[in-house]
């Protein structure tokens, strides 16, 4: 850890955990524990996910609650993510006696932990409403937890997308509509609205540049990269937030074929516009070359 000069703040390229590190006499005991546990979740849940993907008997309705098994195998998938996203480190740790880990490495840890125990609360969600749903109504339990399609088998888009998927659909899907409303509102509004904050402040500050060599070269670099972050939410926005009436049906699958080419614009705007990424492609090459 280096600290800065002048003032009291650090900056650190790792980190120590500190964990049980003062009792040295418990890393035995711990690591084997642990070492035990993580064996019997990562067998234990892969062979519920194995079992459910390849026994047929559990996904058909005579198996009621027919979908139970289905959020089990999910569980037990993520419950084996989220348990490897910790574990490793940490018997690592017990066994070398080295407790540090990088600041990407922690970061990267926390964001895997963040994404999988979201998904678990998700799943635990579902399944509380599917056990509702039979125990509550269980002779329409079936008919209710499964999607029944109108007409011709038949989407109107490049690819599967939720949207046109439940045009097809011949039960009510008022609530399902609702639902992903708000979860595209939270997905994607909220984080272009953060967004769109930062490039307003990037341009004041621009703005604030006295020379115009300086003022001409950040625009340069910030008016692509705003295009193409506008250009992205705007479509995702006007895909799965506005009704698919008879006119905008044709643009909206317009919009939709912009999803394909957003990663070739995300590679050309982002990535190879950095001189540094440059550089080191240029040197990677050289150095491979020159190897041959």
């Amino acid at each position: 850890m280096e600290k800065e000069k002048g003032n009291n703040c650090t900056s650190s390229s790792e980190f120590l955990l500190l964990g049980m590190g003062n009792i040295p006499s418990l890393h035995t005991p711990l690591f084997l524990l642990l070492l035990l546990i993580y064996l019997v979740t990562v067998v234990g849940n892969s062979l519920v996910v194995v079992l459910v993907v390849a026994d047929r008997h559990l996904h058909s309705p005579m198996c009621a609650p027919m979908y139970a098994h289905f959020f089990l195998g999910n569980l037990s998938f993520v419950e084996t993510c989220c348990s490897s996203t910790i574990l490793p480190q940490l018997l690592a740790s017990f066994l070398t006696g080295d407790r540090t880990i990088s600041a990407q490495g922690c970061v990267t840890q926390i964001y895997f932990l963040i994404r999988f125990a979201a998904s678990e609360c998700f799943l635990l969600a579902s399944m509380s409403y599917d056990r509702y749903l039979a125990i509550r109504q269980p002779l329409l339990y079936a008919s209710l937890m499964t999607w029944k399609f109108c007409g011709p088998a038949a989407t109107d888009n490049f690819f599967s997308d939720f949207t046109p998927l439940l045009e097809l659909a011949c039960t009510d899907t008022s609530v399902v509509k609702i639902v992903t409303f708000i979860l595209t509102l939270l997905d994607s509004v909220f984080p272009f609205l953060i967004t769109l904050a930062s490039y307003v402040s990037i341009i004041i500050a621009i703005l604030r540049i006295p020379s115009s060599m300086g003022t001409q070269k950040a625009f340069s670099t910030c008016s692509s990269r705003f295009t193409v972050v506008t250009v992205f939410y705007g479509t995702l926005i006007i895909v799965h937030m506005l009704p698919r009436t008879c006119r905008l049906r044709q643009l909206n699958k317009v919009f939709s074929f912009y999803t394909i080419l957003t990663t070739l614009v995300n590679l050309l705007t982002y990535n190879l516009q950095s001189k540094e990424l440059r550089k080191a492609l240029r040197k990677a090459l050289r150095k491979d070359l020159g190897g041959t």
